[in-house]
């Protein structure tokens, strides 16, 4: 590349790609024309198609003497969004195809065979077999061919209208296939209408003269069953015995009121007398015309014997016969009343008795009654059976009535209209000049200017060096000790999960002898070298570093991700602590995204992860975001050590000085590695975590301790 050297970083220069496309501007805008001029020339050779669409309305339809109930019944069947797909696909049928083609007399143009228009890289294709001869098929079946790749039939969105849309090179004919195209489906379902109604009345006939019969048998057993068993039918609907006994219950209702009546009227005369009460105020007597008669003599004599009493002494034989004719009234008159009493208490011995004689019809009638319910039983069945079958009749006459009206081709019409016929087009629909132009042009710049920048890209005329004082102050940072000492300012690192799953897969099961780090005999064997050793012959995809001392054991996990980088592994430390000190040693500062961004969905999973600047190892900082909202998203934690442990060899987690508790809540395994980083052992808290981890159920916990020189001189001579 010209101006960049072998082992120099590159940027590309945007600039120069923009200058070298307008440098050749004149060569950009004659590729541009000559692109447009052949679409222009391609687009007037192509021959002109034509279009035409015809509209159908799916909707429920019948003549005006149709019944409400009927139409709304279907109409809910008929408005289905299954029944409106079934309809366009009925629309697209062979059968309603072939009937066009006849009627239009389709086989007769050249447009509809295939095997007329063939053109000479058809006929390559073919005789290379990549394409099936059309000769192979019949004509009739190249003609439907020909016509369905021109038809579109479709249902327009949100409604219950149909599109039928022909494409022709004959104008007139892309008008006229859709609205024989729509002929032929009305005709077609007015005549489902026709042959339904006429299969209805083949089917009704012979069922309604069997119902007849039904009904006439039904009805002659209900009539001769009642004659055998004494039912007389009532106005009421009853039995005879019933409508009887309600007569006698009614009569002897009334005859014992009149009982009631007569023996109460006969009490109160007889107290009356016995009282030596005035009779005139009792009806029977003074309704009687012979009392009133006595009554009206009584008081002519009292009348009299008053008027003489006042001219004549009371010993005057005048006065004397006078009274002796009122007491002979008087005497009259009771003799009237006594008869009149005797006459009311001869009605109440005749209720009487009547009142006996008609208990004794009760009972005889009750009797039969219960007989005769006992055989209506028999009776209601086969009335039940006859109003069944004459109901199951009215009902196919009413059809048959119905489906005969409807036999004519003008009372079915079909279930659908035209709402839009097609009209013959006036500009062709295909090609389209000008958008085509357009298009060509557009695309052919687009093409020449990418050209054009790939070439200034591969020739290195789009490429500058970056700038020399950061690799001078990257070389400086190198020489700084890779634990104790803290880093130097530097630009963040851009984001490094670029690794793939391919890379993994491709390495060999045993691991090669070079990438594992010597282990020097004199070092013992739980320094940072060793388990390193240890942590690439396991294979292990995730180890969890628990650092009980504090920040020192932190650098040592870092010094541990380093010197496996060093070997070859690709790793990866995530910073879980709560002091963030493997942060402040791998990267610049404290303010690069990380874990608890990632959690509170702040920041994308690539712009997590770091590269650190003393080694390949990468790592993902502590984060800015807010610890305790950071841990509401706590279980998503093992989804993200999945994801890294699928795209590294090791996925290094430094916890800090966590529980078990804390490590069970990244992962439910109890396979992963478990590291004790403690540079120098304090041999209670060394007891403590191992014991706790042990009854966890946790076998691989190694303990690192003591300073790793040899590792970290191996890193720095990397760095160099």
């Amino acid at each position: 590349m010209s101006g960049v050297t072998g082992n120099q970083d590159v940027d590309i220069d945007l600039a120069q790609l923009v200058r070298g496309v307008w440098a050749r501007r004149l060569k950009v805008v004659a590729i541009t024309l000559l692109g447009a001029g052949v679409a222009f020339a391609g687009a007037k050779m192509i021959s002109p198609k034509y279009r035409s669409e015809t509209r159908i309305l799916i909707e429920p339809r019948a003549p005006a003497f149709a019944t409400a109930q009927a139409t709304d019944a279907n109409a809910g069947q008929l408005l289905d969004e299954l029944n409106i797909s079934s309809q366009v696909q009925l629309l697209q049928s062979a059968d309603l195809i072939k009937q066009v083609i006849s009627s239009q007399k389709l086989y007769d143009l050249p447009e509809f065979d295939a095997a007329a228009n063939s053109s000479a890289l058809g006929d390559i294709l073919i005789a290379l077999h990549l394409k099936k001869s059309p000769l192979a098929n019949p004509p009739e079946e190249r003609v439907i061919d020909a016509f369905v790749e021109r038809l579109q039939v479709y249902q327009v969105p949100g409604s219950r209208v149909i599109g039928i849309t022909f494409t022709s090179k004959d104008p007139a004919l892309a008008a006229t296939i859709p609205n024989a195209m729509a002929a032929a489906y009305l005709a077609k379902q007015s005549g489902a209408k026709l042959d339904s109604n006429s299969e209805a009345t083949r089917w009704l006939e012979p069922e309604i003269e069997n119902l007849r019969t039904k009904v006439s048998d039904a009805e002659q057993k209900v009539a001769e069953y009642r004659a055998a068993h004494g039912l007389l039918p009532t106005n009421g609907g009853g039995n005879f015995q019933t409508q009887q006994l309600n007569d006698i219950s009614a009569e002897l209702t009334r005859v014992r009121g009149e009982r009631a009546n007569a023996e109460a009227r006969a009490q109160s005369v007889r107290n009356a007398l016995s009282s030596g009460e005035a009779s005139d105020t009792l009806q029977d007597i003074m309704s009687s015309q012979s009392i009133q008669r006595l009554k009206g003599t009584e008081s002519g004599l009292q009348s009299q014997i008053s008027d003489l009493q006042t001219s004549l002494l009371n010993n005057h034989p005048r006065l004397k016969s006078l009274r002796a004719q009122l007491a002979d009234i008087k005497t009259q008159i009771r003799q009237e009343t006594q008869k009149i009493l005797a006459s009311i208490e001869n009605e109440a011995k005749v209720a009487t008795l009547r009142e006996q004689e008609l208990e004794q019809q009760s009972n005889k009638v009750k009797a039969n009654s219960a007989q005769a319910g006992e055989d209506e039983v028999g009776l209601n069945a086969l009335e039940r059976e006859a109003a069944a079958q004459r109901q199951l009749l009215e009902t196919y006459l009413s059809r048959f009535r119905e489906a005969a009206s409807r036999a004519d081709k003008n009372s079915s019409p079909a279930d659908a209209r035209i709402v839009s016929t097609a009209v013959q087009p006036v500009d062709p629909y295909f090609p389209k000049v000008v958008p085509i132009v357009v298009v060509a042009a557009l695309a052919t710049f687009i093409m020449t200017s990418i050209a054009i920048m790939l070439a200034e890209l591969f020739s290195g005329r789009a490429l500058r060096p970056t700038s020399s004082a950061e690799v001078e102050e990257r070389i400086e940072r190198e020489t700084v000790e890779v634990v104790v000492a803290a880093p130097p300012a530097r630009t963040p690192a851009s984001s490094m999960l670029a690794v793939h799953q391919e890379e993994k897969d491709e390495q060999q099961d045993e691991v090669p002898e070079e990438l594992v780090p010597e282990q020097p005999e004199e070092e013992n064997e739980f320094s940072i070298a060793s388990v390193a050793h240890y942590l690439i012959g396991s294979r292990a995809p995730l180890a969890i570093a628990i650092s009980p001392t504090g920040d020192n054991g932190s650098a040592a996990t870092v010094a541990l991700a380093r010197t496996l980088a060093s070997a070859g592994s690709r790793v990866v430390l995530v910073d879980m602590t709560g002091s963030g000190h493997p942060t402040e040693l791998m990267a610049q500062g404290r303010s690069l995204p990380g874990v608890t961004d990632l959690l509170c969905g702040e920041a994308a999973f690539g712009d997590t992860i770091h590269g650190d600047y003393l080694s390949d190892a990468h790592f993902i900082p502590q984060g800015t975001s807010d610890m305790r909202r950071a841990m509401r998203g706590a279980d998503r934690l093992s989804l993200l050590l999945d994801a890294l442990s699928s795209a590294y060899d090791l996925v290094l987690v430094e916890s800090g000085a966590a529980d078990v508790a804390g490590v069970s809540k990244l992962t439910q395994s109890k396979t992963v590695e478990i590291i004790l980083s403690m540079p120098e052992i304090v041999e209670e808290e060394f007891v403590a975590a191992m014991t706790s981890f042990e009854e966890a159920g946790y076998e691989r916990v190694v303990l690192m301790s003591g300073g790793n020189t040899d590792g970290n001189a191996t890193v720095a001579q990397q760095a160099a």
